[in-house]
């Protein structure tokens, strides 16, 4: 296939609030929502072209000019994340975009993945670039495997974990990785003792138990109550975690962001008020604000998840 040069007005959104990597720049290499998978619980929505096919995007030259502006401007953050609407290691220059922001910033440089690719020589190597890889590892069987991801033709329970193993094998920066619990799907007794054999296998430097809170792509996914996550978070031992709050924001807390900002960000997932103010270094009044003059315009919808309101860009917003 033929290179795509995907046209979008930014390619880096945030920094925002992350629950594991502080503040983060997030950096998008993907159309939206190209995946290897189609999960239940994507807080981006359902998966629109499910590949397993590796592209030239976007304009890489691009991504590296946005970012050089940005740090010129006084960009302040804890890592510079590659993830985004899509898969990133589906991004064949994925390994000369990290190359680039080496060139330009010392702030450390974090892979948002789900890992189906790391079975390829050619993704480990690119990958092994940064300093931290986050995959997901949700499920121990097949079966529950194709229900929590339904997977594009080609991608398997098997290569994910093989591709995990290899990687751990080969690389001596940070594995970070993510295990999201659906309720009644995958948390059942013997899922759990299969999953955590699966983690000693792959031997990651941190475990992160996560959980729908946001969103998720499918209504009927179920949060798992975070009493039972920490008894989960026990059972597994050792470095299993469960994933907190945001943090605090840093920075100078008046700086004025364009409404472009909130947009940009809302794009890329759903947000509460809090998350905005806090990635954005924005007054919760000035916040209000957009998001209002927004929803007048109909481009943002807001769904109540528990005691929190989430406001999220319109799936027919151009």
């Amino acid at each position: 296939m033929g290179n795509v040069r995907a046209k979008q007005t930014s390619y880096t959104y945030g920094p925002v609030p992350s629950r594991r990597l502080g503040l983060s720049l997030g950096v998008d290499i993907v159309p939206a929502k190209i995946c290897t998978l189609d999960c239940v619980y994507c807080q981006i929505g359902r998966t629109t072209r499910r590949s397993s096919v590796r592209q030239d995007f976007i304009d890489i030259d691009a991504v590296l000019a946005e970012l050089a502006a940005k740090l010129k401007a006084g960009l302040k953050a804890d890592y510079i994340t590659i993830g985004g609407s899509g898969e990133p290691t589906l991004n064949s220059r994925l390994g000369d975009l990290i190359d680039g922001i080496r060139r330009l910033t010392d702030i450390r440089v974090a892979i948002l993945t789900n890992g189906t690719l790391l079975y390829r020589a050619d993704v480990r190597t690119e990958c092994a670039k940064a300093d931290v890889v986050c995959p997901t590892l949700d499920a121990a069987e097949a079966a529950v495997f194709e229900a929590v991801h339904r997977p594009t033709r080609g991608i398997t329970i098997e290569k994910l974990v093989s591709g995990l193993e290899q990687f751990r094998q080969e690389y001596s920066g940070q594995i970070w990785l993510e295990v999201f619990l659906v309720a009644g799907v995958n948390t059942g007794a013997r899922q759990l003792e299969k999953l955590k054999g699966l983690i000693q296998r792959i031997r990651p430097d941190k475990v992160h138990l996560n959980t729908a809170v946001r969103p998720p792509a499918e209504p009927d996914v179920r949060a798992v109550p975070v009493a039972m996550l920490e008894a989960i978070a026990r059972q597994i031992g050792g470095n299993c975690e469960v994933i907190g709050a945001p943090p605090a924001a840093v920075g100078d807390e008046h700086r004025q962001h364009a409404q472009v900002d909130v947009v940009s960000v809302l794009k890329r997932r759903p947000c509460s008020v809090e998350d905005i103010c806090t990635g954005l270094a924005m007054d919760r009044t000035e916040v209000m604000k957009h998001l209002a003059h927004l929803q007048d315009l109909g481009v943002v919808t807001s769904e109540r998840r528990g005691d929190i309101t989430y406001f999220q860009i319109r799936a027919d917003t151009p």
